[in-house]
Formats: structure tokens, C-alpha cells, sequence
């Protein structure tokens, strides 16, 4: 699969660069070489992303690497013994067939309010089909690393000992008490996912807010303004970037 994808390794590796500024090692862009000439992934179609230091694949980029690659099909069913939809809890079984004459790949994927992120509560039934795909063709295709979608929630027991390490406030503004991410750690996500500026993102967010800075806002405010700005992003990117635009501080020209 490695031939062709030399022009594409090349044009990676420069989005990269450009995408993720300062945080690419040389391992880091080694691995996205790998990941280019093995599976043929596009960062610009935001197949992959680098979070934290590690490469994530995207539920789009397993999807068009199937395509790619011919995939005869994929079957998606219930498990309902394990489903629970008062609860919000839901249990898909994926079985992905590269071939015609393919036994099948099978993935599990789950979902409940306990491990996804507030910002896509109500849509666990969906977050759980999307993860058992992910899975079945991570494994069809030998893919290892972790996909985005798959990411949820840290567990209770980690946010409790972080808690009793770090007392924080009621309502602290970046943290969380309750085990779901930090809100500052949604919002970097947000920020890398869509490539939007920082500095124009904490302006127009502490505008949303009220408040002189976005760290003055409560996390009620914070939260509020992230579920806007994924919204934003998703249904009209480029409505959100001249929106951003308008907070950018006008260059002074000296004479």
C-alpha cells in the first residue's frame, strides 16, 4: 500500500508542521510518515490528529481507508442484552468483511454518560456504533493506534484521587470534580480538531462569558461557550473563523 503516497507523506508532513506548531518531534513526524505510506491517511482531511503527543485516527479517516481499500462491507447490530436505554447505556457489535469470501472482523464498542464528554451527552446510541466500526476496522487493517471517537471520559477513580490531592473550588473554571475531562483539555481538542487560533478563541470566549478574561468565567459559562463553539465549528467552520477574525488586534503601522 506504500506506493504513490510519497506526494501525500510530503504535503503531511508540511500541514503538519504548520497545523501543530511546537509540539511535532522527529518520532512524532516519523510515525506520521509511516502512518501516510502504510495507509494512505490525509492530515488535511483531518484523518489523523495529534493529541497530547500521540497520533489519533479519525472515524473519517478508518472510513475512507475502507474505501480505499475495497471494503465488501460492514455489519452493525445491538447488543441488547447489555443495553440499557433508560440508563443511556448502549452496546454495539461491528463486523467488518474486506473481502466477499471474509469471515469478518468484530469489534464491541460502549457508551454510557460515564465515559463520554458532556459536550455529547444524549448521543451515547451513536457514539457507541461509531466506536464498534472504529474498532472492526482498526483491526481489519491492523491499525494501532487509537481512534478519536473511542476517547471518553477519565474514570472516576482518577478524578477522585486528583481531587484529593488538589482541593478545588465549587465551580473552578478549568477543573473537574466530578471524573469528566477538564474543560481547558475540551477546549484544546476543539481548538486542534477545526485548526483555529488560541488567542482568538480565549477573546471571543471570555466575550461569550462576559468577563474580562475567559479565567474569570464560571464553569457554567465555560461550558456553555465550548458547546457553542463545537456546534459553531461543525455546522459553519468558515463562519466561525470570521467570526474569530473580528477579535484579532489591528497591527500598528509606524510611520
Amino acid at each position: 500500500m506504500k506506493k504513490g503516497f510519497g506526494k501525500l507523506t510530503r504535503k503531511n508532513v508540511k500541514l503538519a508542521k504548520g497545523k501543530w506548531v511546537g509540539e511535532l518531534s522527529s518520532h512524532q513526524l516519523q510515525v506520521l510518515r509511516s502512518l501516510t505510506e502504510n495507509y494512505g491517511f490525509a492530515v488535511a482531511l483531518s484523518d489523523l490528529l495529534l493529541l497530547d503527543g500521540g497520533w489519533y485516527v479519525t472515524h473519517a479517516g478508518l472510513l475512507r481507508l475502507a474505501a480505499r481499500s475495497r471494503c465488501n462491507g460492514i455489519r452493525v447490530e445491538q447488543v441488547r442484552h447489555f443495553c440499557d436505554p433508560l440508563a443511556g447505556r448502549w452496546v454495539f457489535k461491528a463486523t467488518v468483511y474486506k473481502s466477499a469470501s471474509s469471515k469478518g472482523f468484530v469489534g464491541y464498542g460502549d457508551a454510557d454518560p460515564s465515559n463520554v464528554s458532556l459536550m455529547v451527552h444524549g448521543a451515547e446510541l451513536r457514539i457507541a456504533e461509531t466506536r464498534a466500526v472504529n474498532r472492526a476496522l482498526r483491526k481489519a487493517y491492523g491499525i494501532g493506534l487509537c481512534s478519536v471517537e473511542e476517547l471518553g471520559a477519565r474514570s472516576e477513580s482518577s478524578g477522585h484521587a486528583r481531587n484529593h490531592e488538589h482541593p478545588v473550588n465549587s465551580h473552578p473554571p478549568n477543573g473537574s470534580n466530578n471524573g469528566q475531562p477538564r474543560l481547558r483539555d475540551r477546549l484544546c481538542l476543539l481548538i486542534r480538531q477545526y485548526s483555529l487560533d488560541p488567542t482568538l478563541v480565549k477573546a471571543y470566549a471570555a466575550d461569550f462569558c462576559g468577563t474580562p478574561t475567559l479565567k474569570d468565567a464560571s464553569r457554567e459559562l465555560v461550558e456553555s461557550f465550548i458547546s457553542h463553539l463545537a456546534t459553531y465549528a461543525k455546522e459553519n467552520r468558515d463562519g466561525l473563523l470570521c467570526k474569530l477574525n473580528s477579535y484579532a488586534q489591528p497591527v500598528e503601522v509606524k510611520p
